[in-house]
């Protein structure tokens, strides 16, 4: 089994934990969510992909439109407010929470192959460094999401009544995730640095060894055969 030692399994755990909070972040529709002080709210919650309206109008008033319960962000019914429903910010976090997302799930198969790798393995070392590397990624492209969000995600331009909506849930899912996805990564990176080190030291120590029994082969070799 790969997770033979403290290190790999304290790593196996926290990117566990942290990937099944970055999925279900990925997919919940509460990143912003009304504070519920308001008895008629035209916004409710939004996440990602999904966004909840109560008879929301356009804002600019071009059109008498009322939307109403919750849809996909890119639903047909939602262009004629696109310019005011995906600013530039929402598309960079989607954008960036994506890649998280995607590097949880490359992760996925290279654990289940370190799981099912010796430690003697020449792969070993390989499947952790790419592992480690593959979460830090997706930690710095998690986390980046969530600081463009929580800047710019109750801002006053952008969804109704800025001051009654608060952070969800979701959001703070997404902030955890990605944030113990980095120590993760690194642990596994220094347990990667770590056997090959041991595995160098060992290489070394061998050479060595057959040096000197190859030399007191020799030399006691060449010995016997001159006494007789």
């Amino acid at each position: 089994m790969g997770a033979s030692n403290k290190n790999t399994r304290i790593a196996l755990g926290i990117s566990t934990a942290s990937a099944i909070f970055v999925v279900i972040a990925f997919f919940s529709p509460y990143w912003l969510v009304t504070d519920g002080k308001l008895a008629n709210p035209k916004f409710l919650n939004l996440g990602l992909w999904e966004v909840c309206f109560n008879h929301f109008q356009d804002i600019h008033r071009f059109y008498d439109t009322r939307f109403t319960g919750c849809m996909w962000v890119f639903e047909e019914e939602y262009y004629i407010i696109h310019d005011y429903l995906l600013p530039g910010f929402y598309i960079a976090v989607q954008f960036f929470a994506t890649l998280c997302f995607v590097a949880c799930l490359v992760a996925l198969p290279l654990t289940l192959a370190f799981l099912k790798c010796s430690r003697d393995d020449d792969r070993y070392v390989f499947l952790l460094l790419t592992i480690g590397a593959v979460e830090v990624f997706g930690s710095l492209c998690g986390m980046l999401a969530a600081l463009i969000f929580g800047a710019n995600g109750d801002r006053r331009d952008w969804m109704p009544h800025w001051q009654n909506n608060d952070m969800g849930w979701a959001f703070a899912l997404a902030c955890i995730g990605s944030a113990f996805l980095m120590p993760a990564g690194v642990l596994y990176i220094v347990e990667a640095r770590r056997e090959r080190y041991k595995r160098l030291n060992e290489i070394g120590n061998r050479e060595v060894n057959d040096y000197a029994n190859d030399y007191n082969t020799r030399r006691y070799g060449e010995g016997v055969q001159t006494d007789i």
